[in-house]
């Protein structure tokens, strides 16, 4: 009897183990980007028809359990069309190759060097569209960045589009920034003025930091990285998107996009538009922006496309241009709020002194996508970029009615201000109205800055089995045309200025006519560059160049008569090159090593070359030296992937020009050592639950002290001094940093999000013209307090109908930390004497977007 039951039970357990077996199947497989063949982790993969479903890991990798019957599966990912496969039982699909929802996406990829994690020997964080989605919420562009090692991010004043980025301690002037492959650092100053680019956070699908070296072909400035942004392409898919948002402040924000998709013709058109505007956090600084975005491309054959964007973003915002003391600011009844640039003019609030911004910087692109054959690609973009605009500035004898000691925080004597504290603007015009012979005494003027702009980029490839071979051309020619235009006279019949040679000093100037300077700069760039990678699947290894010629010419129709043929300097010609190389090394499907190195020659900056202000040529001036090292190690699991990696860079003979009130110092020779670790996690214990991590610790020093000379505003010599700066910390940038952040899906697509991050060793900047004795000698800058900041987010999937929709909500500075965020060191390099500006306290946001 015993036995009889033991065998009925054992045939029972065999019996449900063969019915489990034949209700679930499991199905296996690999997600990567068809393009770059990069893992994707994250992807979702879901039985058809079922909410029964899995994330692959960081690997790309995923296992499912299917229930009975499944015919189907559907792979999707952010940015990629949705693939359905067809199932025959258990089955390992090996590589599942998901396509972008754009057209041309790969080729532009390759153009802006966007690099394979794991493969490409660099440091490299790549921020997803689905992060920008749901984390940016109202903060500046670059502030997405700030959960990256080694970045730290500043809304400086806080006016909008204002933000500042800085990579391992350099800010934009020495990080090179492309968009689409197309550098936009500015070609006299190397800076990148984010107000220019609000409307990124809307165009944007990926956005890449290489730290350090970077893998870009070009000749970049990129001492300490590079920020690679892509923007989206035309949509593969027919749709569209309309969103709108509101946070504090009164920020409000509309949003909408419609592609027609990939027609049966070839062609596909995507457009976006916004509009945003609000009264901003600090007082005073009101803003309205649009931008706009139009991609129309046409697949050819299967050898030709052919894409044409235009991105732009006009925009307007007032400022606060004056950092104060922290006593000041607590003292003032604004607090941290406090904005001393703004006033009232005709009753209503004006941005005058540095409280204006207006500008427009459209970029059109012409690409062309041709692959030759199967091995032979060449992508060509031919652009041009067109920028108008600038900012107010006070100007006249008595501009310190209307201005802020800017070396103080504190007004002058002069300084007129209303009962509220503002600047009085109305009581100027009545000021100015009794100067019948002299005219205006103050006035606004708007210091104009425009540019024209015209690139021609070209990339051959060419694939021999495991070698890439990789070489091209970038030319670019630049002209800014710098001049100040009286805006407002301010109550005044006229206004009178001495600087122009070639106009009588009593000739009366009224709104749009130029005074104080007026001169053209002009660039000329042209380069060839070239690279080797050679990859398998055990290692990969690469050698790159790039040599160019960059020439300058000033034009100056106001410190020179027209007739003298000094009023345009000749070119001047420099010839910066660099080469860098790196390998990788994948010890086994988990473990990989790389290291990198490389010297860049680099060209000075315009204000370098032609010393102040005029188109005296700098005999002196010297190429910039940068020598940069790198070690990194990688761990790569299904659950679980790191990065750890240390690098050192030296910045040789840098040089610098400040201004102090009319006087100027040309500083060169300065040194700079920058060295460090990063540290880069990620873990997902459940499909659920996920958390990423970052540290960074820095030590960014000068080197030596530096021996300058002052000149007064006539270009007189008024002596040689030293500048004590040697083991003086770079300022600017927190050199420790971290952060955490944690995202779960609490219910089915509701999902909520939290982000720690924390910044210390953080310095104040300094003037080195202001260490100038020997009491300055061994003194650091003074250090600004350490910080942690929590910010909160949310999003929630679900339908209107047939539409698909989603809400999403962020807090930035959750509790409310008082921090300082920006610093210039004081006389007694110490926090009373520290002028500054705190970052921003709680701020929120909300939006609603629908698709169709």
């Amino acid at each position: 009897m015993k036995n009889a039951m033991r065998s009925i039970l054992t045939m029972a357990a065999v019996m449900m183990l063969s019915i489990a077996a034949i209700a679930q199947n499991t199905v296996t497989g690999v997600v990567v980007d068809g393009a770059t063949n990069e893992s994707l982790p994250g992807a979702s993969i879901v039985a058809a028809g079922t909410s029964v479903g899995t994330v692959s890991g960081f690997d790309g990798s995923f296992s499912l359990e299917l229930p009975k019957g499944t015919s189907k599966i559907i792979v999707s990912f952010v940015g990629f069309l949705n693939q359905e496969i067809s199932l025959n039982g258990t089955q390992n699909l090996g590589t599942i190759k998901l396509d972008a929802d754009a057209v041309g996406l790969k080729e532009v990829s390759v153009m802006a060097s966007i690099v394979t994690d794991r493969e490409t020997p660099v440091a490299v964080s790549t921020i997803s569209p689905e992060i920008i989605q749901d984390k940016l919420g109202t903060q500046e562009f670059p502030e997405i960045l700030k959960s990256t090692p080694s970045i730290y991010t500043s809304k400086e004043g806080g006016g909008f589009g204002d933000a500042t980025v800085y990579v391992r301690g350099f800010d934009s002037n020495n990080v090179g920034v492309l968009i689409n492959g197309i550098p936009v650092n500015d070609m006299e100053s190397g800076k990148v003025y984010w107000s220019n680019w609000a409307g990124l956070s809307d165009v944007t699908r990926t956005m890449q930091v290489q730290r350090g070296l970077g893998a870009s072909k070009l000749g970049l400035s990129s001492v300490g990285g590079t920020i690679n942004i892509l923007l989206k392409g035309a949509d593969a898919k027919k749709g569209g998107v309309v969103k709108t948002s509101v946070a504090n402040s009164g920020y409000q924000k509309q949003l909408f996009t419609v592609s027609t998709g990939l027609m049966d013709n070839g062609w596909a058109v995507s457009l976006l538009g916004s509009h945003t505007y609000g009264d901003g956090y600090v007082k005073g600084t009101d803003f309205d922006a649009w931008s706009y975005f139009a991609n129309i491309s046409k697949k050819i054959n299967e050898e030709h496309t052919v894409a044409f964007m235009i991105t732009g973003a006009p925009q307007w915002h007032n400022q606060r241009g004056n950092k104060h003391t922290m006593e000041q600011y607590r003292t003032n009844k604004d607090e941290f709020k406090y904005n001393s640039d703004y006033g009232i003019r005709d009753g209503e609030v004006y941005g005058g002194g540095y409280g204006y911004n207006y500008y427009h910087k459209p970029q059109a692109q012409l690409n062309h996508y041709w692959n030759i054959d199967d091995a032979t690609s060449l992508t060509t973009s031919a652009y041009a970029s067109i920028g108008t605009g600038g900012g107010r500035r006070i100007s006249g004898d008595q501009s310190k009615l209307l201005s802020v000691n800017s070396s103080t925080g504190e007004d002058y004597d002069a300084t007129l201000r209303t009962g509220d504290g503002l600047l009085d603007f109305d009581a100027v015009s009545e000021l100015n109205a009794t100067y019948t012979v002299d005219g205006s005494q103050a006035i606004v003027g708007n210091s104009v800055n425009n540019h024209a702009w015209y690139g021609l980029l070209s990339t051959l490839t060419k694939n021999y089995d495991n070698l890439v071979l990789t070489a091209g051309f970038d030319g670019r020619y630049y002209k800014g045309e710098h001049y100040r235009e009286v805006d407002d006279l301010l109550g005044g019949a006229f206004y009178l200025d001495s600087y122009d040679m070639n106009r009588d000093a009593s000739t009366k100037l009224y709104k749009g006519d130029k005074y104080s300077y007026y001169d053209d700069g002009k660039v000329m760039y042209t380069g060839l560059f070239g690279q080797s990678e050679y990859v398998t699947d055990d290692y990969s290894a690469f050698i790159s160049a790039a040599f160019s010629r960059k020439a300058y010419q000033r034009v100056d129709y106001f410190n020179y008569l027209d007739s003298d043929s000094d009023q345009t300097s000749d070119w001047q010609n420099f010839y910066p090159w660099n080469v860098k190389g790196g390998f990788n090394y994948k010890i086994n499907s988990v473990h990989n090593v790389f290291v990198n190195g490389g010297y860049v020659k680099r060209a000075p900056y315009f204000s370098n070359i032609f010393l102040n202000y005029t188109n005296e040529v700098n005999e002196g001036v010297k190429y910039e030296k940068i020598i940069t090292f790198e070690l990194g190690y990688g761990y790569t699991a299904t659950n679980f992937d790191a990065k750890v990696n240390i690098y050192r860079t030296n910045w040789k003979d840098r040089a610098i020009v400040t201004s102090i009130g009319d006087e100027t110092a040309n500083i060169a020779g300065l040194n700079q050592l920058h060295q460090g670790v990063e540290i880069e996690a990620n873990y997902r214990p459940a499909n659920k639950l996920s958390f990423h991590g970052s540290f960074s610790y820095g030590d960014w020093v000068y080197q030596d002290d530096v021996a300058f000379t002052l000149y007064d505003d006539e270009q007189n010599a008024l002596g040689e001094f030293n500048a004590y700066v040697k083991d003086v910390h770079v300022g600017n940038s927190a050199q420790m940093t971290g952060s955490l952040s944690v995202s779960y899906e609490v219910l089915e697509d509701l999902r909520i999000g939290a982000d720690y991050t924390y910044y210390g060793n953080h310095y104040a900047d300094f003037d080195p013209t202001n260490r100038t004795t020997e009491a300055d000698s061994g003194v650091d800058a003074w250090e600004l307090p350490d910080v942690g900041l929590v910010d909160f987010n949310f999003s929630y999937k679900f339908k209107i109908g047939n539409l698909d929709a989603s809400i999403n909500g962020n807090v930035q500075n959750l509790f409310d930390a008082e921090y300082i965020s920006k610093s210039d060191d004081g006389d007694n390099h110490n926090a009373e004497s520290a002028m500054v500006f705190y970052g921003f306290g709680t701020t929120w946001s909300t939006g609603l977007k629908v698709k169709f």
